[in-house]
């Protein structure tokens, strides 16, 4: 009696292990029931984030198509700048040169003269004071030269002539006229400048 006992007690022991066995290879543990602590994701749910995607792609779109068009709208105003600074330049220059024209229109007829050195020589006077008249009324003014100070600013200096009756480093001999706009210098008078000897001594 006691080793039927026995037999029936190896018995279960065996059907037991087996089970575990089982359970292990199939990736469940007898002992413990699996547990899920995340809700299900409700239709909702799922529906409002599919709304929010579809409200955020539509923003999206919206941004590029703005963005593209600040980009052509950017474009065209460049163009356009770009434009009316050469239609103006061509303005100013065509207001300039129309000014000159009666200057030329004048030399060419003292080139077609027949008269005298003199005569020859007192159209050209006039011409110059023509040319004059209209540079100041462009505001363009000549460097004071002769009799000045000699300044590194408004004088080229092409040399140096010695002197006694003009003070030192003072402007003698205009070689070339300087021009001014306003106050600002197109180009600086070439002169030759004074060294007196007497005032050296000194």
């Amino acid at each position: 009696m006691a080793e039927r006992e026995a037999e029936l007690t190896a018995l279960e022991a065996t059907e037991s292990a087996s089970l575990d066995t089982a359970a292990a290879v199939a990736g469940e543990s007898p002992a413990a029931e699996v547990k899920n602590d995340e809700p299900p994701v409700s239709q909702a749910e799922v529906d409002q984030l599919q709304a929010e995607f579809e409200q955020l792609k539509k923003e999206r779109d919206g941004l590029i198509d703005r963005l593209a068009r600040l980009q052509a709208e950017f474009e065209n105003a460049r163009k356009r700048a770009e434009k009316e600074k050469a239609d103006f330049r061509d303005y100013a220059t065509g207001s300039v040169v129309e000014q000159f024209l009666p200057v030329l229109d004048n030399f060419e007829l003292a080139l077609k003269s027949t008269g005298t050195t003199e005569q020859l020589k007192t159209g050209v006077e006039l011409i110059v004071k023509q040319m004059e008249e209209i540079l100041r009324g462009l505001q363009v003014q000549p460097v004071a030269a002769i009799g000045e100070e000699f300044g590194p600013r408004h004088h080229e200096a092409m040399g140096s002539v010695e002197r006694e009756d003009l003070p030192d480093q003072h402007v003698a001999e205009e070689v070339r006229r300087g021009y001014k706009l306003r106050e600002k210098l197109l180009r600086p008078a070439l002169v030759r400048v004074v060294s007196n000897p007497k005032q050296k001594s000194e």
